[in-house]
This record gives structure tokens, C-alpha cells and sequence, in this order.
């Protein structure tokens, strides 16, 4: 009872707390508030990761000297540049890759899922989509997210460009998905009878 009575003058002296008081109108203002922020930051969160803006994070290009700059790494363009990519968001990302890189790009190979270019065209996702005279071939395949011939078909030509490359070549590659790829090092290259790897810039989503 002491203690109480101890208790009791310090809460009549402190400031009454708001929410206790509110009104059904004052709370569904503010439940509205917190949904509007909600909303907000799920756009936001979804926008940082969107391709376009991604791709310009993480690529840069100066014109004046052809120094094409990958995150914090430095590469030197001379006609050399190739491209290829797999993956749900490699369309966007490809997109917004070859409006960076400009004439540099000689040539790339991407893998997406079939009809994504429909779906995007009909959403009017148009910076999602390569330009129509686009250096980079597109191969859709695995449907439902099952492999079939035409995803085969797809590696197999992203297989073939970068066998085609030779070590005064760059190779940028581009990955979409959940699975941590797997990084081929220069240095840890033991596959007997293989061509010495390519310098490779990956950028992944």
C-alpha cells in the first residue's frame, strides 16, 4: 500500500499519453498515416531494386576515355566488350546495360523466361525492353521455371559467345535469381584442356 500510494502522485503529475485518449476518428487518421508510410516504403524498396536505376548504380561509363567502371573495379574499352545474362530481371537489366555501354557493346547473349517481353509490353514496362536494332539476342525458355530444349538452346549460345572470346576481351555478365553464383576465378582455373577464362564483370540481382 505504500508503495502505491508512492506510485500514485507521480502519475497524476505526468503528461496523460495521447493514444489513451483518442478518438475512433484520431485512430483511423492515424491508422491511415502508418498505411500511407507502409505504402511509401514498399514503393521505395521495390524502386531501389528495379533494373534501370540498379544497372546505373553499379555501371559508369566515362565517354572521354572508354574506362567502363564496375562497382569499384576499372576496365578499359577498346571494341572489346560482350555481354551475357540469365534470369527474370536480365531483360531490364540488359536494357538498361546496353543504353550505358553505347557502340562499346560488340555483342550479347541473354536467357529469360518465356513470354516476359510480352508481359512487359502489355504492363507498358517499355524501359524494360531492348531497343528494336538491340545487339544483344534474346532466347526465352523454361516455361514455368522448368528446363526445356529452348533453355538449352539459350545456354548453349551464351556457352558458345563466351568460347568465342579471347583474353583481350571483356565479358560482362549479368544474373538474376536467388542461387549465389558460382565465381569462376582466373587464378583457380584447373579445367584441363580449356582456354584461358576471360576477364569477367558479374552483376547480379
Amino acid at each position: 500500500m505504500a508503495a502505491a500510494l508512492q506510485v500514485l502522485p507521480c502519475l497524476t503529475r505526468a503528461p496523460l499519453r495521447p493514444f489513451l485518449w483518442r478518438g475512433p476518428g484520431a485512430r483511423l487518421a492515424s491508422g491511415m498515416a502508418l498505411a500511407e508510410q507502409a505504402r511509401q516504403l514498399f514503393e521505395n524498396t521495390v524502386a531501389a531494386v528495379q533494373p534501370g536505376p540498379m544497372m546505373h548504380r553499379a555501371l559508369s561509363l566515362d565517354p572521354s576515355s572508354g574506362q567502363l567502371k564496375v562497382r569499384d573495379r576499372s576496365f578499359q574499352l577498346q571494341q572489346n566488350l560482350y555481354l551475357v545474362g540469365f534470369g527474370k530481371a536480365v531483360l531490364g537489366m540488359a536494357a538498361a546495360a546496353e543504353e550505358i555501354l553505347g557502340q562499346h557493346l560488340v555483342q550479347g547473349v541473354i536467357s529469360v523466361p518465356k513470354g516476359i517481353r510480352a508481359a512487359m509490353e502489355c504492363t507498358g514496362k517499355q524501359e524494360m525492353l531492348l531497343k528494336p536494332h538491340s545487339r544483344v539476342q534474346v532466347f526465352e525458355g523454361a516455361e514455368d521455371n522448368l528446363p526445356d530444349r529452348d533453355a538449352l538452346r539459350a545456354a548453349l549460345a551464351i556457352r558458345q559467345l563466351a568460347e568465342g572470346l579471347t583474353a583481350d576481351d571483356l565479358l560482362l555478365v549479368l544474373i538474376s535469381g536467388r542461387g549465389p553464383p558460382a565465381i569462376h576465378r582466373a587464378d583457380g582455373h584447373q579445367c584441363h584442356g580449356c582456354p584461358p577464362p576471360v576477364p569477367a564483370a558479374a552483376v547480379m540481382a
